[in-house]
């Protein structure tokens, strides 16, 4: 979390590139003036390149999730995701429980899935940013948590 205590959402989101696949493109100069002909152009390859981005609303931090944990091997459907994001925060990266024994103990549970420190750090996956605010990690880390414990975030029908 920032400094102002405010988290940063939007600032710091993965963005994934994916190779196009199919032939290379050649551009072709020809100078204006002096030498003409075949022998004068020169020609230059490029790669496009397109870029994955996803709405920085709740569909889009699942869908990302659901993209980052598929490259880990983290099972999980965005209606499970969904539906443990609903019961635990409402939708709400923000969310901190103030009140339950996580929270006495000095650990309160944070963002979308409520997961605490020490099991963010422990479930963290490399590719998305070390914050439990932000609603990708978040729900990356939980749904590995959850794989772990309970084989899915499939199999989480309570808090967990």
């Amino acid at each position: 979390m920032p400094a102002s205590g405010q988290p940063r959402f939007g600032r710091r989101r993965l963005v994934r590139s994916l190779a196009v696949a199919g032939t290379g493109v050649a551009v072709v100069a020809l100078p204006l003036f002096g030498a003409t002909g075949a022998a004068a152009a020169t020609t230059a390859p490029t790669t496009a390149t397109s870029t994955t981005t996803y709405p920085d609303t709740l569909d889009g931090w699942i869908r990302e999730s659901l993209s980052v944990m598929a490259q880990h091997g983290i099972p999980g459907s965005y209606e499970s995701i969904h539906r443990n994001i609903m019961r635990e925060s409402s939708g709400n990266p923000a969310a901190i429980n103030l009140w339950d024994s996580n929270a006495a103990a000095g650990t309160p549970s944070k963002g979308l899935l409520q997961v605490i420190d020490p099991t963010f750090q422990a479930y963290h996956v490399p590719g998305t940013v070390f914050d439990p605010f932000d609603p990708v990690a978040n729900i990356t880390a939980a749904c590995n948590y959850a794989a772990d414990r309970y084989g899915s975030i499939d199999n989480v029908f309570g808090a967990y």
